[in-house]
């Protein structure tokens, strides 16, 4: 009899146990499946959603924020905070961060559909810059980025991150390139060489979750 634990299968039914989005969520899940555009999907955005719950978060920096999706996570509980702690307008901002004007917009009418005006930042520039420009400190900082610029990353996070504070970085498996020893290409030796700054720098305690692609969650002490 074959194993039936599979990372295909470990997958399926971790998104089976996540609970049904609402229907604007839907629409960008499908969007994503019909086109092939990479989001986190619900599995990563539901570990996103409740990490930034546990430690309250009321200021999210995202770096790569597509057209919204993860944006929607973080918005989600970063509203429910400042509800739980009986503060409304101006309690909390999620920072939507994108090269792309194209993608802000579709991202702007997203997350104006499901509730989010005035929780929203929008930013259509370079993601590290806008980091490195923005007043902090954070309380979680999501990064999406080109794999190349990864490491070059690490040292603005942690200056804008306050301590107690999170930062999650997607990819970290990279489609399994990163066991391939012949890859050598920058986007793959970047999750690499993040990978080892990170987990052996002592001011981080640092997890990577096998969730859909790997993210690195990493707790800044």
């Amino acid at each position: 009899m074959s194993n039936p634990l599979s990372f295909p299968a470990v997958q399926d039914y971790l998104a089976a146990l996540v609970p049904p989005r609402e229907p604007e969520m839907q629409a960008m899940e499908r969007y994503a499946d019909e086109h092939d555009f990479p989001i986190i999907g619900p599995v990563a955005g539901y570990q996103c959603y409740q990490i930034a719950r546990m430690i309250g978060a009321q200021r999210v920096f995202e770096m790569g924020s597509g057209y919204g999706y993860s944006t929607a996570w973080f918005a989600r509980a970063v509203r429910e905070t400042c509800a739980r702690q009986g503060q409304n307008d101006g309690c909390g901002v999620v920072h939507h961060t994108v090269w792309d004007a194209v993608l802000s917009e579709m991202a702007a009418g997203h997350l104006s559909r499901m509730g989010f005006d005035g929780l929203i930042e929008y930013h259509v520039a370079e993601a590290v810059e806008t980091l490195k420009s923005t007043p902090g400190p954070f309380d979680l900082i999501f990064n999406d980025i080109n794999k190349e610029a990864y490491p070059a990353s690490l040292p603005v996070i942690k200056d804008k991150l306050r301590p107690g504070g999170v930062l999650i970085i997607d990819n970290m498996l990279w489609s399994g390139r990163i066991f391939d020893p012949a890859d050598r290409s920058g986007a793959t030796e970047g999750v690499r060489e993040f990978t080892r700054r990170i987990t052996t720098d002592p001011d981080w305690i640092v997890t990577l979750s096998p969730v859909r692609d790997g993210m690195i969650i990493a707790y800044k002490k």
